[in-house]
């Protein structure tokens, strides 16, 4: 392709992340967020305060609806939780579940978490349990070839659409 025909698209957002010169919050990102007043969850992007977890919207997501299922308790290590934070880890997943299907009606999901640095965890600290819609045919040759993943919806438009799918807690 030559320069004349050649499109550009662009990703600003993104820059701050690979780079590395994004404003880093003091202390664990996962703890600072629901810490907050409920009157910031939108701008937070948190969709969900459960008693031991909660839903936050990924700012750096893979797909649009990309959602992580968090504990409140700070921890690496999944060993850790107790009985009731696991099911409610799962509760939570089966919620993100239903509301990514009645709002973008993917054709499946990638649910994982990375625990540890090495294992490819952003946030090796804190753990969290991703979930991510897939639809046939959304991986194509932007990733590859281009190094750039199109998001398709503003993450604000998202949280607007997802939340009247979740309850408040």
């Amino acid at each position: 392709m030559d320069a004349k025909t050649r499109k550009n698209l662009w990703a600003p957002w993104r820059t701050a992340y690979i780079t590395g010169i994004e404003k880093k919050d003091d202390g664990c990102i996962f703890c600072s967020k629901p810490g907050q007043d409920r009157s910031h969850d939108k701008d937070n992007h948190l969709l969900y305060r459960g008693k031991t977890g909660f839903v936050l919207m990924n700012l750096y997501p893979y797909n649009n609806g990309h959602l992580m299922i968090i504990p409140y308790r700070h921890t690496s290590d999944i060993l850790d939780l107790d009985a009731e934070e696991s099911a409610e880890m799962w509760e939570l997943l089966c919620v993100s579940k239903r509301a990514l299907t009645a709002v973008m009606n993917p054709d499946g999901f990638n649910v994982g978490m990375n625990l540890g640095r090495t294992a490819g965890a952003g946030i090796d600290q804190h753990i969290h349990l991703h979930i991510v819609p897939r639809w046939n045919g959304d991986t194509n040759f932007m990733p590859v070839v281009g190094e750039t993943k199109v998001i398709s919806q503003a993450l604000s438009d998202t949280y607007d659409t997802l939340l009247p799918h979740f309850s408040r807690g």
